[in-house]
């Protein structure tokens, strides 16, 4: 029975560090390669090169999932109503189809913020609500406070920090779990079960985390301005583990985080 696809296509292109041609240029060739996920956020400073990415490639905005994330700063009730915009402005964009709270830190009150972001769902100006590195406790409080349903949650995911108790959340409140770093800064590439996964496949470890996370029911949106690496990473959508493999990448005891921001939840 053929797997039905999400809304939002399980691997997208991440372009956190990327700016101006280098942005453009990665997401037209993404796009052409044949993703139709893009990620951005306003505090990587290159939506507007991101949006000139989209402009230039010939695939239909019908066909496309944009995301962005507002900043700490920016998610106080008015800022978010402007804030979104901005962003709309800068990727040439209607409406959105995801937008994140980055982080729950520095403006974020779940009663203000949240109903702003209900705002722009209702207006449709955003398709979709998201949060990204949010703990049970802070998806339990924001699922109380907004009125539309929250779609997705982007952490830092990948077998060697497998985030099982927010997996388990999320399939049990209809939330996607979005993975960014998901081949851990290709730490993948140093451990020996992975490594030896790969082999199986003449595979690289790199395409084995995203076929590992694609197997778990998680998206991917790793981030790549080369197109050796993003054909790479898009071939990985047709690598299928066997159950061993599956269960023996599952098993990883290890919890490496890359990114653990002073102002982080948990």
């Amino acid at each position: 029975m053929e797997e039905q696809q999400p809304e939002m296509p399980r691997l997208g292109l991440g372009t956190y560090g990327m700016k101006g041609d280098e942005a453009t240029q990665a997401v037209e060739t993404a796009l052409d390669i044949g993703y139709r996920h893009i990620d951005t956020a306003q505090h990587y400073d290159n939506e507007d090169a991101v949006g000139a990415g989209i402009a230039q490639s010939a695939v239909p905005r019908d066909e496309l999932f944009v995301a962005t994330k507002l900043w700490p700063d920016k998610l106080g009730y008015d800022d978010v109503l402007s804030g979104a915009q901005e962003s709309l402005d800068r990727l040439s964009l209607d409406s959105l189809d995801l937008l994140y709270v980055h982080w729950p830190a520095g403006e974020y009150d779940p009663e203000a913020t949240l109903a702003a972001f209900d705002e722009l769902y209702e207006a449709g100006s955003i398709e979709h609500v998201g949060v990204s590195n949010f703990t049970t406790d802070l998806l339990d409080e924001a699922r109380e406070h907004l009125d539309a349903p929250i779609f997705a949650h982007q952490v830092e995911c990948h077998p060697l920090l497998q985030q099982q108790n927010l997996r388990i959340y999320g399939a049990g409140h209809d939330i996607e779990l979005v993975a960014y770093s998901p081949i851990a800064r290709n730490e993948v590439a140093n451990n020996s079960d992975i490594e030896a996964v790969a082999e199986n496949y003449d595979a690289t470890p790199a395409q084995i985390s995203l076929a590992w996370l694609r197997a778990n029911g998680i998206t991917a949106i790793p981030k790549s301005s080369n197109e050796q690496h993003l054909r790479a990473n898009f071939e990985s959508q047709f690598i299928e583990l066997t159950t061993a493999d599956k269960e023996r990448l599952d098993g990883l005891d290890v919890e490496n985080r890359l990114i653990d921001s002073d102002f982080a939840p948990w």
